[in-house]
Protein backbone atom coordinates (compact mmCIF):
# COMPACT_ATOMS: atom_id res chain seq x y z
CA UNK A 1 0.00 0.00 0.00
CA UNK A 2 1.12 3.95 -1.33
CA UNK A 3 1.03 6.42 1.85
CA UNK A 4 0.82 9.32 0.83
CA UNK A 5 2.51 12.19 2.81
CA UNK A 6 0.16 14.99 4.13
CA UNK A 7 2.66 17.57 4.45
CA UNK A 8 3.71 16.83 0.85
CA UNK A 9 0.18 17.08 -0.63
CA UNK A 10 -0.60 20.24 1.75
CA UNK A 11 2.55 21.95 -0.28
CA UNK A 12 1.70 20.89 -3.93
CA UNK A 13 -1.71 22.19 -3.06
CA UNK A 14 -0.56 25.56 -1.71
CA UNK A 15 1.74 25.66 -4.98
CA UNK A 16 -1.38 24.62 -7.30
CA UNK A 17 -3.19 27.30 -5.58
CA UNK A 18 -0.61 29.57 -6.68
CA UNK A 19 -0.43 29.35 -9.80
CA UNK A 20 -4.32 29.41 -10.14
CA UNK A 21 -4.26 32.49 -7.47
CA UNK A 22 -1.57 34.59 -10.60
CA UNK A 23 -4.92 34.24 -12.88
CA UNK A 24 -7.49 35.32 -10.36
CA UNK A 25 -7.82 38.89 -9.00
CA UNK A 26 -7.04 39.84 -5.22
CA UNK A 27 -5.27 36.18 -4.74
CA UNK A 28 -1.61 36.22 -3.95
CA UNK A 29 -0.56 33.58 -6.04
CA UNK A 30 3.18 33.98 -5.83
CA UNK A 31 2.67 34.48 -1.43
CA UNK A 32 0.87 30.93 -1.62
CA UNK A 33 3.37 29.42 -3.65
CA UNK A 34 6.11 29.84 -1.43
CA UNK A 35 4.14 29.38 1.49
CA UNK A 36 4.23 25.93 0.18
CA UNK A 37 7.28 25.70 -0.12
CA UNK A 38 7.59 26.83 3.23
CA UNK A 39 5.62 24.46 4.50
CA UNK A 40 7.86 21.58 2.93
CA UNK A 41 10.70 22.92 4.25
CA UNK A 42 9.84 23.82 7.80
CA UNK A 43 7.79 20.41 8.13
CA UNK A 44 11.10 18.21 6.66
CA UNK A 45 13.29 19.99 9.46
CA UNK A 46 14.51 22.59 7.14
CA UNK A 47 15.97 19.43 4.87
CA UNK A 48 14.00 19.57 1.82
CA UNK A 49 13.87 20.94 -1.16
CA UNK A 50 17.15 22.30 0.27
CA UNK A 51 18.61 25.96 1.32
CA UNK A 52 19.64 26.90 -2.00
CA UNK A 53 16.36 26.64 -3.70
CA UNK A 54 13.99 28.33 -1.00
CA UNK A 55 16.62 30.68 -1.00
CA UNK A 56 16.35 31.49 -4.73
CA UNK A 57 12.26 30.56 -4.70
CA UNK A 58 12.08 33.66 -2.37
CA UNK A 59 14.09 36.13 -4.12
CA UNK A 60 12.67 35.64 -6.98
CA UNK A 61 9.33 35.59 -5.20
CA UNK A 62 9.87 38.71 -3.86
CA UNK A 63 10.51 40.24 -6.39
CA UNK A 64 8.02 39.30 -8.70
CA UNK A 65 5.55 40.37 -5.95
CA UNK A 66 7.23 43.78 -5.87
CA UNK A 67 7.39 44.04 -9.76
CA UNK A 68 3.82 43.06 -9.75
CA UNK A 69 2.80 46.22 -7.41
CA UNK A 70 4.37 48.79 -9.01
CA UNK A 71 3.86 47.30 -12.82
CA UNK A 72 1.58 50.59 -13.33
CA UNK A 73 4.01 52.82 -11.99
CA UNK A 74 7.24 51.15 -13.92
CA UNK A 75 5.19 51.01 -17.06
CA UNK A 76 3.95 54.29 -17.21
CA UNK A 77 7.72 55.43 -16.56
CA UNK A 78 8.67 53.41 -18.65
CA UNK A 79 6.81 54.62 -21.45
CA UNK A 80 7.61 58.35 -20.93
CA UNK A 81 4.92 59.74 -18.59
CA UNK A 82 6.29 62.24 -16.05
CA UNK A 83 7.04 60.62 -12.32
CA UNK A 84 3.45 62.64 -10.96
CA UNK A 85 1.68 60.42 -13.89
CA UNK A 86 3.54 57.20 -13.21
CA UNK A 87 2.68 57.36 -8.98
CA UNK A 88 -0.92 58.33 -9.42
CA UNK A 89 -0.96 55.62 -11.66
CA UNK A 90 -0.12 53.62 -9.03
CA UNK A 91 -2.27 54.46 -6.75
CA UNK A 92 -5.26 54.56 -8.82
CA UNK A 93 -4.12 50.90 -9.55
CA UNK A 94 -4.54 50.03 -5.79
CA UNK A 95 -7.43 51.72 -5.13
CA UNK A 96 -9.42 50.28 -8.43
CA UNK A 97 -8.10 47.13 -7.56
CA UNK A 98 -9.52 46.92 -4.28
CA UNK A 99 -13.18 48.81 -5.24
CA UNK A 100 -13.72 47.26 -8.77
CA UNK A 101 -11.05 44.11 -9.50
CA UNK A 102 -8.57 43.68 -12.23
CA UNK A 103 -10.41 45.02 -15.03
CA UNK A 104 -11.89 48.36 -13.21
CA UNK A 105 -7.99 48.75 -12.07
CA UNK A 106 -6.38 48.50 -15.62
CA UNK A 107 -8.96 50.77 -17.40
CA UNK A 108 -8.44 53.07 -14.45
CA UNK A 109 -4.92 52.94 -15.00
CA UNK A 110 -5.34 53.50 -18.37
CA UNK A 111 -7.67 56.49 -18.28
CA UNK A 112 -5.55 58.11 -15.23
CA UNK A 113 -2.44 58.12 -17.24
CA UNK A 114 -4.10 59.15 -20.50
CA UNK A 115 -6.03 62.17 -19.01
CA UNK A 116 -2.83 63.24 -16.81
CA UNK A 117 -0.12 62.98 -19.72
CA UNK A 118 -2.70 65.15 -22.09
CA UNK A 119 -3.26 67.37 -19.39
CA UNK A 120 0.54 67.93 -19.09
CA UNK A 121 1.46 67.21 -22.93
CA UNK A 122 -1.51 68.24 -24.92
CA UNK A 123 -0.47 65.77 -26.85
CA UNK A 124 -3.09 62.90 -28.08
CA UNK A 125 -1.44 60.58 -29.45
CA UNK A 126 1.67 60.38 -27.09
CA UNK A 127 -1.24 60.34 -23.94
CA UNK A 128 -2.82 57.76 -25.93
CA UNK A 129 0.45 55.60 -26.46
CA UNK A 130 1.43 56.13 -22.74
CA UNK A 131 -1.94 54.80 -21.61
CA UNK A 132 -1.56 51.76 -23.98
CA UNK A 133 1.94 51.19 -22.54
CA UNK A 134 0.87 51.51 -19.62
CA UNK A 135 -1.62 48.78 -19.62
CA UNK A 136 0.46 46.42 -21.49
CA UNK A 137 3.45 46.54 -18.86
CA UNK A 138 0.56 45.70 -16.61
CA UNK A 139 -0.91 42.86 -18.13
CA UNK A 140 2.88 41.60 -19.05
CA UNK A 141 3.45 41.50 -14.99
CA UNK A 142 0.32 39.38 -14.67
CA UNK A 143 1.50 36.93 -17.48
CA UNK A 144 4.81 37.21 -15.86
CA UNK A 145 3.24 36.02 -12.13
CA UNK A 146 1.83 33.15 -13.85
CA UNK A 147 5.03 31.96 -15.71
CA UNK A 148 6.89 32.52 -12.14
CA UNK A 149 4.34 30.40 -10.05
CA UNK A 150 4.60 27.50 -12.94
CA UNK A 151 8.19 27.57 -12.08
CA UNK A 152 7.74 27.41 -8.65
CA UNK A 153 5.92 24.36 -8.53
CA UNK A 154 7.65 22.68 -11.25
CA UNK A 155 11.03 23.38 -9.26
CA UNK A 156 9.86 22.25 -6.32
CA UNK A 157 8.35 19.26 -7.69
CA UNK A 158 11.72 18.56 -9.20
CA UNK A 159 13.79 19.53 -6.23
CA UNK A 160 12.07 17.46 -3.72
CA UNK A 161 11.55 14.25 -5.90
Amino acid sequence: MVTIDPLFVLAVALLVAGVVGSFVPLVPGVALSLAGIYVYWWGTGYVEPGLLFVAVATVVGAVTLALDYLSSVISASASGASLRTAAVAGVVGLVLLLVTGPVGMLIGVVVATFVLEYVRSGDVERSLRTGIYTSVGMLASSAMQALITGALLVGFLIAVW
